[in-house]
């Protein structure tokens, strides 16, 4: 078979050198625009001076725009959800993330964490109160799992749940580095109890439930953090998730959302790019543009290399999402290597950048701390290893 004549191909695409456009559909393409411009519109004026002054103003009315465009629990079915694929949804994070890490944790949290928890786990009556309200961004929620002394061993949490006499559950404990917790309306909560852990569905306006915002970060500056205070919480019957028993509850929902992971860590990583790309062929250094110097096309070709292997990857896990045969370690591949990479595309842009680098008036500095966040939550590199190094030794587990 003979090599189609290079004048007959289509040109080469600097910001899509291997043609990964082809692989979507009208539909993807579509999905993948809308949230682009809304990104251009309502996020790129004004990200900079949010992460300058370590807020996210207007989150609320931010949510209820995400919402009027399906964003949030996209690819859920039913309650108002869009029902769209994982090839979608992951378009949409790769967009977000292009904006800012912090809006992507906002939907990310929303939508596969909180609401994920409720329509996989949850009851009717939990689905009906508040899938459609989360859906369209009037409730914003969060997922109280990570604990101030137990992050990656989440089974050691010290949360509990306690059934009194009359049938309620009473709840106690502290959840740390919670996405949307100060803004949320409502939570889902872990938590021990004498059978386990369990789920609950916690209205934050219930009495002794309180979540202060924490704030001196260097990282996600542009997003609500929080700590969850739950004391003598007391809740109905009703509230604890039906079908959620163990941990394999939490960590189905983890699964899900680092899946938006690493489609979201690839759309840093693409800014970074584009913006090195721009710079070194308009910066000038002796008397020509820095992207005429041989180290600084060794750098673009490597960035480019890991951004789109890196995309390709993702695209890849979609696919099998939507197939139905996506396994969670094939997501911690995912997430172990683009989050991995996305850092080092940043850092990479930010050397050729040089000392602008640095400033907020491009973006590379900021995506870099955000990531550095990205790399540690939904698990950290080493648990993504171990995760890998357990599959790929037949279930030798080295995690204790």
């Amino acid at each position: 078979m003979s090599a189609t004549p290079s004048s007959k191909l289509p040109p080469f695409d600097p910001r899509d050198p291997l043609g990964l456009d082809d692989l979507l559909t009208d539909e993807d393409r579509a999905v993948r625009d809308t949230v682009r411009q809304w990104t251009a519109d309502r996020v790129l004026p004004h990200i900079a001076q949010w992460y300058e002054d370590g807020e996210l103003p207007g989150i609320r009315e931010l949510a209820r725009e995400l919402g009027a465009l399906g964003a949030l629990g996209m690819s859920l079915t039913g309650y108002g959800c869009a029902g769209a694929s994982a090839v979608q949804y992951g378009l949409a994070c790769l967009e977000l993330e292009a904006a800012d890490s912090g809006i992507r944790s906002l939907v990310s949290v929303q939508g596969s964490l909180a609401m994920y928890a409720i329509r996989r786990f949850g009851s009717e009556e939990q689905k009906q109160q508040w899938l459609p309200r989360m859906a369209a961004g009037e409730v914003i929620g969060c997922f109280g799992l990570t604990e101030p002394d137990h992050g990656s061993d989440p089974a050691g949490m010290r949360t509990y749940a306690k059934r009194d006499g009359g049938g309620d559950w009473v709840l106690n404990g502290r959840k740390m580095w919670i996405t949307n917790g100060s803004v949320a309306g409502v939570a889902v909560v872990w938590a021990q109890t004498d059978d386990g852990i369990r789920g609950f569905v916690v209205p934050t306006d219930t009495p002794g439930f309180t979540a202060p915002e924490i704030t001196h970060k260097w990282s996600l500056r542009a997003s609500v953090t929080s700590e969850l205070v739950l004391d003598d919480v007391r809740l109905p019957a009703a509230a604890v998730l039906p079908e959620a028993k163990g941990l394999g509850g939490p960590l189905g929902c983890l699964s899900h959302a680092r899946y938006g992971i690493v489609w979201g860590s690839m759309g840093a990583a693409r800014t970074c790019f584009e913006t090195a790309l721009d710079y070194a062929r308009t910066r000038e250094q002796f008397g020509r543009p820095i992207g005429g110097f041989q180290l600084t096309q060794a750098k673009l070709a490597d960035m480019a290399v890991e951004l789109h292997k890196g995309i390709l990857l993702a695209h890849h896990l979609g696919l099998r999402m939507d197939a139905g045969r996506l396994r969670p370690e094939q997501v911690s591949f995912g997430k172990l290597n683009n989050v991995r990479e996305a850092i080092e595309i940043c850092r990479t842009a930010r050397t050729i950048l040089g000392a602008n680098g640095i400033s907020l008036e491009y973006p590379v500095m900021r995506h870099a701390t955000n990531l550095e966040s990205v790399l540690t939550y939904e698990g950290t590199v080493e648990m993504h290893q171990l995760v890998l190094g357990k599959a790929l030794t037949g279930g030798l587990d080295a995690f204790r």
